[in-house]
């Protein structure tokens, strides 16, 4: 048994660099630790856009994505500050406890309010700004780097 974590992203159509990065590392991570990638199209934004609206509206429909049982989890960077190790302990809960989880990633402006309050966690992967598409890798490859520490893979030195 295992556990699958589900990414939730606003997005399609990425760059083929970015949907390479992050099919390298899903590619790698064993059966008991599978990783999905559910994408959701971004509204457009014109000049006038209401960016609160755009906001609100993308994570409503990423919250449709959710599967049922699934434990949520927002990647936002007021959240919980993560090192690796850390990462890797979490990981080994849900893990242990076959807990499924759901990382959700908003647009350029975030997840709305009313979306954080459904989260069941927040995490932070940093003080910087990265590209909400870029972060599809980072959490990719973190996730491949916490599954090596807890099986005790020579990936992470």
């Amino acid at each position: 048994m295992g556990i699958k974590i589900h990414i939730l992203s606003i997005g399609k159509g990425m760059p083929a660099w970015i949907e390479a990065g992050f099919a390298e590392y899903a590619k790698r991570m064993p059966r008991d630790f599978e990783i999905q990638l559910h994408e959701v199209s971004a509204i457009k934004r014109g000049e006038n856009a209401n960016c609160e609206h755009v906001k609100e509206q993308e994570s409503l429909k990423l919250l449709e994505k959710v599967p049922k049982n699934t434990l949520k989890i927002a990647l936002d960077p007021k959240g919980k500050k993560l090192s690796t190790e850390l990462l890797a302990k979490e990981l080994q809960i849900f893990y242990e406890e076959h807990q499924d989880i759901a990382l959700f990633i908003g647009g350029p402006e975030g997840l709305s309010q009313a979306c954080l309050k459904q989260m069941h966690q927040s995490w932070s992967l940093s003080d910087l700004t990265f590209p909400h598409a870029l972060v599809r890798i980072i959490i990719a490859e973190q996730l491949y780097r916490a599954m090596t520490i807890i099986k005790k893979l020579p990936y992470h030195r």
